[in-house]
């Protein structure tokens, strides 16, 4: 058998595989294909995803389904003002042997599963949000002079409610940076809600299978690096990241006027890995410039952060966005 006629086999298996999964959300989940479609790449990528949505769009459902079809552990955490770190990644605590002996052992909090929900995010302390940054870097977790290893894969699928403005505090940049894409889930249409009352208040809900696990989904991670990528897409997408910085030479105006700082490195991976994966999930060995179109968005609207003019006009970071698109060719 060819190389050629087997890579086209197993690109043809994670097309296989990725249909299915986004076929089997969409049984639970009604409407939403880009956020979806958004967190199956994220997830299979190894990346995290925040998703800014109003209550009532789906997005607890959306990481529920997504556990179920994957066959990996979750948990959800709910973030409050008065949540602290321990709560989230454990502590040590004393426990007493049969003999009478006493020793410190340490009990693992929620976020040592392989899909964490993380509700309402931006109304967790610094302190709290600090130690969920220190999981979703790496793959471990210093306690004291011990290091303890995250589940693999793992998977953070954070939510905040944009209409929230008491009691919350806004996400520093370092942990922004580490999401992989940004989501914005909109209001269910009139139709969609009819589809909604037809799957939950009529006969029985719906019911999904699981369909992979988290061996897959590891080799699907693989499979997608493989798939490749035209020096000229490279170059547009460095172009893209660069023109997001006021300074830099080719950044359009409204880049220059309401922006303080740009995206980076990650920006780029983001789009460039984001783009292997649905070019993978078509069956297609190479990306084509429509895959890295689609996720400049969810890649790039939240690595933008505006300076003090542009909070004050309150400017849109898909719009700053749109106008890189429009500038780069």
């Amino acid at each position: 058998m060819s190389t050629v006629r087997a890579n086209e086999q197993v690109l043809a298996g994670f097309h296989d595989d990725f249909d299915a999964l986004r076929r089997e959300v969409a049984k639970i989940v009604v409407g939403q294909p880009q956020v979806i479609d958004g967190v199956l790449v994220a997830a299979v990528a190894g990346g995290h995803v925040l998703v800014e949505g109003v209550p009532g769009v789906g997005k607890t459902v959306l990481v529920e389904t997504l556990s179920d079809v994957l066959q990996l552990t979750s948990n959800r955490i709910q973030f409050t003002p008065d949540l602290m770190p321990s709560d989230l990644l454990g502590t040590y605590v004393v426990m007493e042997s049969a003999q009478g002996r006493r020793t410190f052992e340490f009990q693992q909090g929620p976020i040592f599963a392989n899909l964490i929900q993380a509700d309402h995010i931006n109304r967790g302390t610094p302190k709290t949000q600090s130690a969920l940054l220190q999981a979703m870097e790496g793959e471990v977790i210093a306690m004291g002079h011990e290091e303890f290893h995250l589940p693999q894969p793992f998977f953070v699928m954070a939510t905040q409610n944009p209409l929230e403005m008491e009691g919350t505090f806004p996400l520093p940049e370092p942990e922004l940076d580490r999401f992989f894409f940004k989501l914005l889930a909109p209001r269910p249409t009139g139709a969609e809600i009819e589809a909604v009352l037809d799957r939950t208040t009529e006969g029985l809900p719906p019911e999904t299978r699981a369909l992979i696990d988290g061996k897959r989904l590891l080799e699907m991670r693989d499979i997608a690096r493989t798939v490749m990528l035209n020096p000229a897409l490279r170059h547009w997408v460095v172009g893209l990241v660069t023109a997001t910085h006021p300074d830099g030479e080719s950044a359009p105006e409204p880049i220059r006027r309401y922006v303080r700082y740009g995206a980076g490195v990650r920006a780029a991976q983001a789009m460039v890995l984001g783009a292997k994966i649905l070019a993978a999930a078509d069956g297609r060995s190479e990306v084509a410039r429509e895959d890295l179109a689609r996720l400049v968005l969810p890649a790039l609207r939240h690595r933008v952060q505006l300076n003090f003019e542009g909070q004050a006009e309150n400017v849109s970071p898909d719009g700053l966005v749109e106008s890189v698109v429009a500038a780069v060719k």
